[in-house]
């Protein structure tokens, strides 16, 4: 059952992991559970191998052969935000070796690399350090190795580009000629180790291309999507049009009866939308006969209640909700009430957003055999998330984790909804009635309309400012989407709550709230039979766009410079009370530099811009990063819009450690949020999507790209933060802001592509 396509695993690797999982006479520094060095010790010598290893492997990350190739293993998955080649340079810098003699492996499953999700651009953050230790324990122990062979004080020696050199007396020694000696000395506590200084990096700070990029290019498999196994089958798998129904019954008999189907049957699945869902398995003998049978399918459907939905009496309800107190309230400082009323201006707007996919390029796949004889599961998953997955498998079908292995494959995409694990479960309840592997692939219209959505939602606002132009008063009502779950109360009974959906809750700590000296954050949930998910920078995706296109309103109402208007509600204090995004403070200097330096490198305020034609301004705290942009737009008389300038200033701590790989993410953030900006929106009628591709689920295409997308990175004195994320979030209330910059027209309901821009 465990034979792979050659292509997609090779037999070094194999060996490699079958090593660090199963131990032998090795000591294997991983990382624990919760991100902290520990030794795993696999024998008793405490060594970091034997005296006769053909290879030196002080830790499950690292492997260095005789020939002087040193392999590395990345533990997080990659869906392109390029984790697979920054996470090896930390180790590679530290480890004082070229890159070029440096080989990259995707690391399986294995408890003993800790945690391996990727999501919430927490990858880099939460293994910098960390890293950096595994690279300088293993470069720390050649030392020593040449230092014994010569008879030299370790401090005498140096390493230096995959060698080890004592410059009194000329000589050298490979890395290769190390491994033996190496492999026989005790690991020392990595927290004991001397780490560089940053100022001698050679290899982070530097370009360096995606270790994948020619398996990309070339179309070699390596994706999910691509594996292959001997004997595999292959099968769609599908759900009721409206979210949350069930089949009741279908023509299995007439779809068996194709050619080159194996079989078809109902699976019974759950109520949790995260979980297996009801539907409809169809195994053939390749994708396409799958697919052909599929076109004959009738199903008998069980709409359920997520039949009543519509976008249409969302927005009715949400509107009514508006009128009335929320239901819950996250924040309230001050008197609202009395603060508007005697206000020198007030402002009041309602923002709307739709319900998005997250339109990945490859569809939802997941390979799964489940052995006969003791029910154990191997999977090949592009995921983001393999231990939640590896859970959700054990759970669905009480199967101990320890009998199920995963192979994590590079996603073709994934923005969050490779954090869910539905699309494996489903896998892995076909192959468990198919006694074979089988391949389950998702065709497109699966991947739009079955999605993990990003929440929709309604902002009812008002804002006011005194005689002097300063924000006195902010009021957001906030009406959001959940799902009803199960819970369990404290007395043992089963109950029921409103849960709202990733990115739907509204923080009391969500700019402005703290800088305003009145303000009223209140929260009402609509529920629904909608399934929803983590989209990338969930909440500050959406929240971004609405209080800074409000934050504009108030300052052009109050007749203020939108920069100067910003830097006044920050302040010239740290915000020490309280948290920002994820539990982590908000450090308003960093913020406030980060908008001074936009304007700057913008030149904001030195260009007269021409009727059509502005510039907008918006920050935002996300996933650790501060990020403030500039957008100018040109938008003819006839409303089609161009952005023409993207500045992007962004503070993310001390160290970039891929400027390539850096660059790319800003790039990729400021498309992406254009594109979310301008065209996808989700229509729901009687509980069902009704798009179903890209004709009608249009993305941003070449020609519409902004000309230019500058980038400036702040080093800064502070941790190392990811960047998948941070960017994204600014990007809609700039070229909002600037779109009013340029027509007078205030865009409060997304797409663009549902607003007039036109101007005479």
């Amino acid at each position: 059952m465990s034979a792979r396509h050659d292509d997609l695993q090779s037999s070094a690797r194999r060996s490699f992991l079958r090593r660090s999982a199963a131990g032998g006479s090795l000591l294997a520094l991983g990382m624990s559970g919760n991100g902290a060095i520990a030794a795993l010790a696999h024998g008793q010598d405490k060594a970091a191998g034997s005296a006769a290893a053909a290879e030196f492997s002080p830790n499950v990350f690292i492997r260095i052969a005789q020939d002087g190739v040193v392999t590395l293993v990345s533990k997080q998955p990659e869906i392109g935000q390029g984790i697979k080649t920054s996470l090896p340079m930390i180790i590679a810098e530290e480890l004082e070796v070229a890159w070029s003699d440096v080989r990259v492996v995707q690391g399986d499953l294995n408890p003993a690399y800790g945690s391996q999700g990727a999501g919430g651009s927490t990858s880099t953050p939460t293994n910098y350090e960390n890293f950096h230790r595994l690279g300088a324990t293993a470069r720390t122990m050649l030392v020593q190795a040449a230092s014994q062979a010569w008879g030299v004080p370790a401090a005498e020696c140096r390493a230096e580009r995959g060698a080890v050199l004592h410059e009194a007396s000329k000589r050298r020694l490979g890395y290769g000629e190390l491994v033996k000696a190496a492999a026989v000395l005790p690991v020392p506590d990595a927290s004991g180790v001397q780490l560089k200084d940053p100022a001698a990096y050679k290899l982070l700070g530097t370009r360096v291309g995606g270790v994948d990029n020619d398996k990309v290019v070339s179309g070699k498999p390596l994706f999910g999507i691509d594996v292959q196994l001997p004997g595999m089958l292959y099968a769609v798998y599908v759900k009721c049009p409206v979210l949350g129904g069930r089949p009741v019954s279908a023509n299995l008999e007439a779809i068996k009866a194709m050619p080159g189907v194996k079989d078809a049957f109902i699976v019974e699945g759950s109520d949790n939308l995260n979980g297996l869902r009801p539907g409809v398995a169809i195994v053939a003998s390749s994708t396409w006969n799958a697919i052909r049978a599929r076109k004959k399918l009738a199903v008998q459907w069980d709409e359920g209640e997520g039949a009543n939905h519509s976008w249409s009496g969302f927005l009715a309800q949400a509107q009514a909700a508006s009128k009335q107190p929320g239901v819950a309230t996250m924040r309230h400082d001050g008197d609202v009430e009395t603060a508007l009323a005697g206000a020198a201006r007030t402002v009041e707007a309602a923002y709307v957003y739709p319900f998005i996919s997250h339109a990945s390029m490859e569809p939802q796949n997941c390979t799964a055999a489940v052995d006969p004889k003791d029910g154990s599961v191997e999977l090949w998953a592009p995921t983001q998330n393999p231990g939640a997955g590896q859970a959700l498998v054990a759970s669905t079908f009480n199967i101990p984790k320890e009998k199920i292995t995963l192979h994590i494959m590079r996603s073709g995409g994934g923005f969050g909804r490779r954090l869910s694990s539905d699309f494996i479960v489903d896998a892995v309840a076909i192959a468990q009635k198919m006694k074979a592997p089988v391949k389950l692939t998702w065709m497109r219209e699966d991947d739009l309309q079955h999605d993990h959505f990003r929440a929709g939602g309604f902002h009812f606002l008002r804002g006011g400012v005194d005689e002097q132009g300063k924000l006195v008063a902010w009021h957001n009502h906030f009406v959001t989407f959940a799902n009803r779950v199960e819970q369990k109360e404290s007395d043992g009974s089963t109950g029921s709550v409103l849960r709202p959906g990733s990115g739907g809750s509204l923080s009391g700590d969500e700019f402005p709230g703290r800088w305003a000296p009145n303000c009223l954050l209140e929260q009402t949930p609509l529920e629904c039979r909608i399934p929803m998910g983590p989209w990338r920078a969930p909440g500050s995706n959406v929240f971004a766009w609405v209080f800074h296109s409000f934050i504009d309103e108030l300052a052009h109402a109050a007749g203020r410079d939108p920069i100067e208007f910003r830097l006044e509600i920050l302040g010239d204090k740290d915000m020490v009370a309280g948290t920002g995004e994820r539990g982590v403070p908000y450090n308003v200097a960093r913020m406030r530099n980060v908008l001074k330096a936009v304007a700057e490198k913008s030149g904001w305020g030195k260009r007269k811009f021409a009727r059509g034609q502005g510039a907008g301004v918006a920050f935002h705290f996300s996933h650790r990063g501060y990020v403030a942009e500039v957008a100018e737009v040109t938008v003819s008389k006839e409303g089609q819009l161009k952005v023409d300038r993207v500045v992007v200033v962004t503070d993310i701590g001390a160290q970039i450690v891929n400027l390539s790989g850096a660059e790319n993410q800003v790039q990729g953030s400021v498309i992406d949020g254009l594109s979310t900006l301008m065209y996808p929106a989700l229509d729901i009628q009687q509980g069902r999507i009704v798009q179903s591709n890209f004709h009608d689920y249009p993305l941003l295409r070449m020609p519409d790209t902004p000309a230019k997308i500058e980038t400036h990175f702040l080093k800064t004195d502070y941790p190392v933060t990811g960047l998948g994320e941070p960017v994204f979030p600014p990007l809609a209330p700039a070229v909002c802001n600037a779109i009013f910059a340029a027509t007078g027209k205030r865009v409060r309901e997304l797409p663009l592509s549902k607003a007039d821009l036109s101007w005479r």
